[in-house]
């Protein structure tokens, strides 16, 4: 029987996952809602482009090829899990990535999709899979 669950919750089984779920710490809390704010590919391109040092919005909309009100909404939930920080100059925003880590996590995961990339290619050789030939 799991720990956290009575035999009454076992036989009410949302009532033991609700009993889960307020048993989560804080930290494993914080460690989700870090790696959900990563969890777009706006979000992962912003981070990228950010790896040269602070750059302002405009600049970064240029780049990515994006709308401003876009870009924003993405560099809104960045800031509010404090991965990036803005400073305004005028009427310019410029931002950075307050920790740069974030990098070396973002390697370690594209090193890992890489990695199954790998496996997945050997896997099909290994298969012997041929591309499927159109008839006419």
């Amino acid at each position: 029987m799991p720990e956290n669950c009575s035999v009454r919750q076992l036989i009410h089984a949302d009532v033991c996952i609700f009993s889960y779920n307020d048993d989560m710490t804080d930290l494993g809390r914080f460690k989700a809602e870090f790696f959900k704010a990563l969890a777009h590919p706006l979000r992962i391109a912003v981070l990228d482009e950010l790896r040269s040092g602070e750059t302002g919005v405009n600049d970064l909309c240029a780049r990515l090829g994006v709308e401003q009100s876009s870009l924003s909404q993405q560099l809104a939930v960045l800031r509010s899990r404090n991965i990036v920080i803005g400073r305004k100059d005028g009427a310019n925003v410029y931002y950075s990535v307050r920790d740069k880590a974030v990098f070396k996590l973002l390697d370690v995961a594209r090193q890992i999709f890489n990695n199954h990339l790998i496996d997945v290619k050997s896997m099909l050789t290994e298969m012997n899979v041929q591309p499927a030939v159109r008839r006419r």
